[in-house]
């Protein structure tokens, strides 16, 4: 028993596994109807040795326990700008040497495989985004959901995934490959 914390929840094992769970976690603690919020990921140990008054505020010390088990520490960053499309704003981060990694969160609403065969054909073209989103929104099989995608420089990646409908830690699937079109966008924001 001793992979498990005191609430009983396993302790993932891969440390950007680790954060992903840590900030779907921290996106849970603020409730549903929450902006997306991007993340630095930053090595543990440097953060210490080269920060350490911020590790300090973080409470990263050398005696924390979570300093001695984390080797990614998520950094959240300012606010994004209201009304600028996910994609662009994305299309406009470049990370400093000491990011290793980023994340975000975000919710959106989606229909299960059984419902996207009855997407009207109009709303599947290029310039219909808008009205997709709001016939998604309407449809009665619709399912909220927070995703929240991580990336590293070498290419890793980690998602974790949230229904609203089925809202505790023990309900989060994780996976490489769960949110693929969002962990490749994050993944070009560390491009040259």
């Amino acid at each position: 028993m001793d992979n498990l914390p005191t609430d009983g929840t396993p302790i993932a094992a891969d440390p950007l596994t680790r954060a992903v769970l840590e900030i779907d976690e921290y996106a849970a603690g603020m409730g549903w109807d929450q902006p997306a919020r991007l993340f630095a990921l930053v090595d543990t140990a440097q953060l210490r040795a080269q920060q350490p008054e911020l590790a300090g505020q973080l409470g990263m010390d050398e005696e924390s326990e979570d300093a001695k088990a984390a080797s990614l520490t998520p950094v959240e960053q300012d606010e994004l700008p209201p009304g600028t499309p996910l994609d662009e704003f994305l299309a406009t981060i470049a990370w400093p040497d000491a990011v290793t990694g980023c994340a975000l969160t975000v919710e959106r609403q989606m229909l299960p495989p059984s419902a996207e065969a009855s997407v009207p054909e109009e709303l599947q073209h290029e310039g219909a985004e808008d009205r997709l989103a709001r016939w998604v929104a309407e449809h009665p099989e619709r399912q909220e959901v927070r995703m929240t995608v991580a990336v590293l420089r070498d290419g890793k990646r980690e998602a974790a995934v949230r229904l609203r409908e089925k809202d505790s830690k023990t309900e989060v699937l994780t996976g490489e490959g769960l949110v693929p079109g969002l962990a490749q966008a994050l993944a070009a924001t560390f491009e040259d």
